[in-house]
């Protein structure tokens, strides 16, 4: 297994974004909302053989005895001719926000051709206008093997302007052989034995979807009185000394050491803490967990705009989805790559196609949704609730 990745959704927060956000309200946001007519620049795609495409760290393949060589990567420009220039300067998402959001704003070049960044965020791209659309008649594997769980958030109906880069699972995972009993709800992380025992996430987007399904909400459509209703228990646990602590990404450790016996966790994670810890489980609790995905979007006057749908069409085919599959374990956003990897020969590569944690399968999708995303107008009042809590 491939040592454990930053967990991207975790990654804490500054006020990069908010700055940002602040001052566009206060310059009135239609001002910084760009129309669809006026997102495009010249195209160098046919003449300029290259595209710009900023990821996270540890989110690729590569090579297992040269790991400067990424051969997903490598098989593109070979099949295309187009050269890929790969960063991994994506480290939080707000803070790529703000780096980005001043060009973007002010209707500049940001120097990128496809980023990826976390759902919630692609939806404030989406919203504002800062996310080109796609042309799918260029992408016949997008088309065709997107999952369809996937296919239609709320953000992004139709899924025009973003394609999900990976996607996973938030849900709880668990010592069994340390608690002594099985985990299946939400509920039980509050039963009396887990006192103390107990961590969070800290980020109120990582966090808060879990939450309102534990109690019964539908989280496609979930209300602002469901989030007052989830974090009043929260804050009751809270003063109870039930939650041991919020966390970012450190909660693999806390649950490796000992320290938690329960968490929230995220489902490419818990693949990794298995491979160590065979004791280690995760659960999709009955009421049901939350799918999300970190989606790729082509940032407004990107110069190489079709090259970055050819990159984004080749990850959609499904030798290559599974090959990027076995290298991250995270949800495979291509359910067609699972075949890929059943048939790889490799007893070790043909197990991951059957595991529900990377490909779920119909009882586990039955209980998965795709939260609707906080807007822009609740974020702020929902926000300082939430960061109250994880104050306390």
């Amino acid at each position: 297994m491939p040592e454990p990745l930053l967990s991207r959704r975790t990654a804490l927060r500054g006020l990069g974004a908010a700055g940002l956000l602040a001052s566009l309200a206060g310059c009135g946001v239609p001002a910084a909302y760009v129309p669809e007519d006026r997102r495009g620049a010249a195209d160098r795609s046919a003449r300029d053989r290259t595209v710009s495409f900023a990821n996270w760290p540890l989110y690729i393949d590569t090579d297992d005895e040269d790991e400067t060589r990424r051969p997903t990567l490598e098989s593109f420009a070979e099949r295309t001719g187009i050269e890929v220039r790969y960063s991994e300067e994506i480290n939080d998402n707000d803070e790529f926000f703000g780096k980005v959001g001043p060009a973007l704003m002010n209707h500049q070049d940001t120097g990128h051709d496809l980023v990826v960044v976390s759902d919630w965020m692609a939806a404030r791209f989406v919203h504002l206008g800062w996310a080109q659309t796609m042309d799918r008649s260029a992408q016949p594997n997008v088309a065709r093997h997107l999952d369809p769980q996937l296919r239609s958030p709320a953000f992004d109906e139709g899924r025009r302007h973003t394609v999900p880069w990976q996607s996973g699972i938030t849900g709880i995972a668990y010592n069994r052989k340390a608690l002594g009993r099985e985990i299946r709800s939400t509920a039980d992380l509050w039963h009396p034995d887990l006192k103390g025992r107990v961590t969070l996430f800290s980020g109120l987007d990582e966090s808060f979807a879990l939450l309102m399904q534990g109690n019964g909400v539908d989280v496609t459509r979930w209300t602002e009185n469901d989030f007052h209703r989830m974090c009043d228990q929260v804050e009751e646990l809270v003063r109870k000394k039930h939650i041991r602590r919020f966390t970012g990404n450190d909660y693999t450790s806390d649950l490796s050491k000992g320290d938690v016996l329960a968490c929230q966790a995220y489902s490419g994670d818990a693949v990794q803490l298995q491979a160590d810890n065979p004791d280690i489980e995760f659960v999709v609790p009955e009421e049901g967990a939350e799918l999300w995905a970190e989606s790729l979007l082509i940032p407004n006057l990107a110069r190489h705009k079709a090259n970055a749908e050819a990159l984004i069409d080749h990850y959609y085919d499904p030798t290559t989805a599974a090959e990027l599959a076995a290298s991250v374990s995270y949800v495979c956003p291509v359910p067609a790559a699972r075949e890929v990897l059943a048939g790889s020969g490799d007893k070790e590569t043909a197990a991951l196609a059957e595991n529900p944690l990377v490909f779920p399968d119909e009882a586990m999708r039955e209980r998965l949704a795709v939260a609707r995303d906080i807007s822009s107008a609740e974020r702020r009042a929902l926000a300082g609730r939430w960061n109250s809590l994880v104050g306390l």
